[in-house]
């Protein structure tokens, strides 16, 4: 597992960086050697954010973040999402006996580490679907399109590239862009 961690708006101490490394290298046993996980901390308004992703090389990406008034409580409880959510896919790739190289299984049957955390089956059913057709706009017609709607994305087709994105309402505050990775 190759641990990428970066400081936003703060400088990041060896203290921090030994403590991310360790708590979250405790995941080794379920992600492989070559798994980047990517740590962005930060620090705004006296409260301090850690994000993590790891973005395996088949499967999902699994992503945690938390924001606390001390950042060591910020990266157990980071660290506890990240366990949850490993716990929940490996079940569910196990149910399905796919074989994924990007998360390991072996030693999670034996292993404790995750014993105390119950976790609740999740209902991945597709209930409804829904065809549109997508009309060419700019991004600030999408917006105004969203925001019209009352919805919190809008799929559009990028009058400037020709390409499908989506627009979406971001949780602090503006808006983002979905495209598509050449």
């Amino acid at each position: 597992m190759n641990i990428i961690i970066s400081g936003r708006q703060m400088e990041l101490t060896q203290g921090i960086k030994d403590t991310v490394e360790a708590k979250l290298g405790r995941l080794d046993k379920y992600i492989s050697p070559d798994t980047d996980v990517r740590v962005t901390v930060s620090a705004k308004k006296g409260r301090h954010k850690i994000e993590v992703t790891i973005a395996p090389k088949n499967g999902p990406v699994i992503r945690a973040e938390e924001a606390q008034d001390n950042l060591y409580p910020a990266i157990d409880l980071v660290f506890d999402k990240l366990k949850i959510q490993l716990r929940k896919y490996k079940g569910k790739m196990q149910k399905k006996h796919q074989e994924n190289q990007s998360i390991r299984f072996e030693s999670v049957v034996s292993d404790d580490i995750l014993d105390d955390v119950e976790i609740e089956e999740e209902d991945t059913e597709i209930k409804r679907r829904k065809k549109i057709s997508v009309k060419p706009m700019t991004e600030e017609e999408a917006v105004l399109q969203m925001d019209l709607l009352g919805h919190d994305f809008y799929m559009f087709k990028n009058e400037e590239t020709d390409e499908i994105a989506l627009v979406y309402r971001r949780r602090n505050g503006g808006y983002g862009i979905i495209e598509q990775e050449d």
